[in-house]
């Protein structure tokens, strides 16, 4: 069923009526001549123009890229409130495969969608984009994030990402078992791509045992190359490893969704603290989680050093500075568990009451 646009009425019943909107503007791009479909959405302004990265992705139907930028953007807003950035949360999705379409054509033509924002969503990488991408795409439009250092950017925004992820890692396990050190711990990480294999260097740094997997074999391979002596091991999917015997900490890298009705009831982890966004694959997992006695950190908590990054390249970029800031996020996912204990609810929801007064204070006159 359609409305009168020819847009699906679940996508526009999802922007305007559902829980999952409340998004003040979606831009739907196309340019023929170079084959760009993208999806620009803003879902808030309140605390500063909306910050969030461009996904490139093969995306099954138009109405599941519309979706993905609706939950996605949503997340940023919360993950800039977390993060105390005077900015708000978008996403902007670019439909197709990118080793097959993305050209430079391309590009720049979603950095003129991007500029004729005005400055409402200032763009970075994410899945599927890269620093490269973001040098083409800042041609066109001055309010990109991400760009290489020689073209007066931060660069790969995934190294903070991952010690973000790390001090999250570090503040849950001071929760649990009242000592930060991952020492002899074992950790499982799905997905050991841009972020993951930086997060796999930390913990082992830290002394924990690392088990990993990824769709792609070349990225374990990587790993498994790097560290022929020891510490790093691999399992076939993530099906196997969110099974394996005495994993202390689970953490997902990859895409979305990971925590499901399906993934739960099978986690030996005591723990879930991740690189990926929207891990909750639907509202009442947490739940799920909790009741399991499985200590969730907020995803877009504690993956929040990427955006610290960028937000700090649009005022003159300073890597110890930015390292600095993610690494209060120790601190804000112990303020998170304090908050669920106090409340009796678990920490996502703590971690959106927290957010979501901070944006709401900032909407007051």
């Amino acid at each position: 069923m359609t409305d009168v646009t020819g847009a699906p009425a679940d996508v526009l019943h999802t922007l305007f009526h559902s829980d999952q909107g409340g998004h003040e503007q979606v831009v739907l791009c196309q340019d023929r001549a170079s084959g760009l479909k993208a999806v620009i959405a803003i879902h808030s302004t309140a605390l500063g123009p909306a910050l969030g990265g461009t996904r490139f992705y093969p995306y099954a139907s138009e109405e599941e890229a519309v979706a993905d930028a609706l939950n996605l953007s949503r997340g940023m807003s919360y993950k800039n409130a977390m993060a105390g950035l005077d900015h708000g949360g978008g996403k902007a999705v670019i439909i197709g495969d990118p080793e097959r379409i993305k050209t430079e054509e391309l590009l720049l033509a979603y950095g003129r969608f991007v500029a004729s924002l005005g400055g409402r969503y200032v763009t970075a990488c994410d899945v599927g984009t890269y620093v490269a991408d973001m040098d083409v795409v800042a041609r066109e439009c001055r309010w990109t994030t991400g760009r290489s250092p020689e073209n007066g950017g931060a660069g790969d925004s995934s190294v903070l990402t991952a010690f973000g992820v790390f001090q999250g890692m570090r503040a849950s396990a001071q929760h649990l078992w009242g000592d930060p050190s991952l020492r002899g711990r074992r950790v499982g990480v799905a997905g050991v791509g841009k972020v993951g294999h930086h997060l796999v260097e930390h913990l082992l740094e830290d002394g924990a045992e690392v088990v990993i997997t990824d769709v792609r074999a070349e990225s374990v391979r990587r790993i498994l190359d790097r560290h022929p002596t020891g510490g790093v091991t691999a399992v076939a999917d993530t099906e196997a490893l969110i099974r394996v015997e005495g994993l202390d900490i689970y953490a997902p890298c990859a895409l979305g969704g990971a925590l499901s009705d399906e993934s739960v009831p099978v986690l030996t982890a005591k723990i879930v603290c991740g690189a990926a966004n929207n891990q909750l694959e639907h509202a009442g997992v947490e739940k799920d989680l909790a009741d399991r006695g499985i200590l969730y950190a907020p995803d877009y908590v504690v993956n929040a050093g990427g955006v610290i990054q960028v937000a700090d390249e649009l005022h003159g970029f300073d890597f110890e500075r930015c390292r600095a800031k993610a690494a209060k996020i120790f601190d804000t996912t112990l303020a998170i568990f304090a908050r669920a204990k106090e409340d009796g609810i678990p920490p996502a929801a703590a971690a959106d009451r927290i957010a979501e007064h901070r944006m709401a204070e900032a909407r007051r006159p």
